[in-house]
């Protein structure tokens, strides 16, 4: 069952997956576009059913999104204890917060708005030549729709996206990460008894299959990720002149303005920086601060910091996902430390443990610009800070790198959050707060530039995967029939007419 197959597929489909050699999911042949069996064969039995039952009505729709509610409902401690197995320790509370009500919430959005989302829009018709026409642009599903989710909110960004892509009537294959095989597990083994094969399939990762779903010839294809695996994929995709949503990262800077309350900024700033030990994408990357400040907002997080995690012990507090992205961190902050920066770690104890995968927040003071800290994006719970004299320099400063998947500016002047809306491009906005621009179920979330294109969420979520069928009806009588050839006089006059 590691490829998600269900059991409910037809006997000779059975059979067939059955029969592909284990030899035949290795990388060289996998590069070469030979696609495993079990991937093709979802496929085809997703587009077969499409093409069977193309439309679906309001109410099935409504029942899938309440069927994926109640498979979130039914699942939420397995879920959970899923999750936290793949980090090694993640809160429950915190897997709630950020991902079990979320997908939760969104549904019931979506249903409230489905009806009116799915109705004909109303367009103009040019009455000079097309009297007594109509205009509509009619949503419908696009078909099949393929998702590759990233370890750090499985749920979140498996469920949110399918709410969307179930609303617009399309069908589903999702591709799970390699780091999140406990709960890849859970949803092969659980889905089936909530939606069928031909409707939604769940797919572990394992090695290349990435890679293969994404030359799959899906109608669009979703991915959550790097820059790097995200290029990847869209190149792929490309072979099919397969629509892709690109969902990446970058380094969102919070942006603190002399006007605001230091103790208010930290206490938010802190809270979201460290969620999730600070590995999501729309985290707070570093911090740009008045440089008379930085010495008091450091003593506030020196007291803010340990009230919220007492020890790196604390089960409140995330592990790093694996092994990799331990090393990685470790030799991010010895590079700052070795090219003179100061490493100010927040809670008492040891700075790490490697048996738990757990890093200290720290605050990491005068980093040189071109550290690793300041030129890669850091997913993880070290908050460099860099000081300024006028908010232009943070301007020039990042407008000089990738456009931003966020900005958090943190302002109460109504003319300096415009300022620097208008002068910084990013995917999304919150101001006077962190991340939770995307945690609003009526705005579109997405990228620009190289932290991604393309939006879900809200409106904008049913739109990306519906396609809006732009339909022209002709009246019964049309006045065009005085324009066919052969062209005389009275073409000459009416399209003297039009001109003028």
């Amino acid at each position: 069952m590691v490829w998600g197959c269900h059991p409910a597929l037809s006997a000779p489909c059975v059979q067939a997956m059955a029969t592909v050699p284990v030899a035949r999911f290795d990388r060289k042949r996998i590069m070469k576009n030979d696609i495993p069996a079990p991937l093709e064969l979802a496929l085809a039995l997703q587009r077969q059913a499409y093409l069977a039952h193309p439309v679906p009505g309001y109410d099935e729709r409504v029942a899938d999104l309440r069927t994926l509610q109640r498979f979130i409902r039914e699942n939420t401690d397995a879920l959970c204890d899923a999750i936290s197995a793949d980090y090694g320790h993640r809160s429950k509370h915190e897997t709630l917060l950020a991902e079990i009500i979320p997908a939760l919430d969104g549904a019931d959005h979506v249903v409230k708005h489905l009806r009116s989302w799915m109705k004909p829009q109303r367009r103009g018709v040019d009455l000079r030549n097309f009297l007594g026409a109509r205009n509509r642009v009619i949503p419908q599903p696009l078909g099949v729709v393929g998702v590759i989710v990233p370890w750090n909110f499985p749920v979140n960004l498996s469920m949110v996206p399918l709410t969307y892509i179930l609303a617009a009537g399309n069908r589903a294959m999702v591709k799970m990460s390699e780091n999140s095989r406990n709960l890849a597990r859970l949803l092969i083994e659980k889905i089936p008894a909530y939606f069928p094969p031909e409707k939604l399939q769940f797919f572990d990762e394992v090695g290349g299959v990435g890679v293969a779903f994404s030359k799959l010839k899906f109608d669009h294809l979703l991915f959550t990720g790097s820059g790097q695996t995200g290029r990847a994929v869209m190149a792929a995709a490309a072979q099919n002149l397969c629509p892709v949503t690109l969902e990446l990262g970058g380094k969102a800077p919070a942006i603190l303005c002399d006007d605001f309350p230091l103790k208010l900024a930290a206490e938010r700033i802190l809270f979201v920086k460290y969620l999730n030990a600070g590995q999501i994408c729309t985290s707070v990357d570093h911090l740009w601060m008045p440089r008379a400040g930085i010495a008091d907002f450091v003593e506030l997080a020196q007291k803010i910091v340990p009230g919220r995690y007492p020890s790196l012990g604390s089960p409140d507090y995330t592990s790093i996902i694996d092994q990799k992205s331990f090393d990685r961190l470790l030799t991010a902050l010895d590079d700052a430390r070795e090219r003179g920066a100061r490493i100010v770690q927040l809670v008492p104890g040891p700075a790490s443990d490697a048996a738990t995968r757990k890093i200290a927040p720290c605050i990491v003071l005068d980093a040189p610009a071109d550290s690793i800290l300041w030129q890669r994006e850091i997913f993880g719970p070290i908050l460099p800070i860099r000081g300024y004299q006028a908010l232009d320099e943070v301007v020039a400063a990042v407008n000089a790198g990738p456009r931003p998947l966020a900005i958090y500016p943190f302002s109460h002047d109504p003319e300096v959050v415009q300022s620097l809306l208008e002068r910084i491009m990013s995917g999304g906005v919150s101001v006077n707060d962190a991340l939770f621009h995307v945690a609003q179920h009526d705005l579109p979330f997405g990228g620009v530039g190289e932290s991604g294109m393309g939006h879900y969420h809200a409106k904008e979520g049913f739109n990306t995967f519906s396609k809006l069928r732009p339909v022209f009806y002709q009246a019964r009588f049309s006045t065009l029939k005085f324009m066919m050839p052969p062209y005389g006089k009275f073409a000459s006059k009416v399209l003297a007419f039009l001109i003028k």
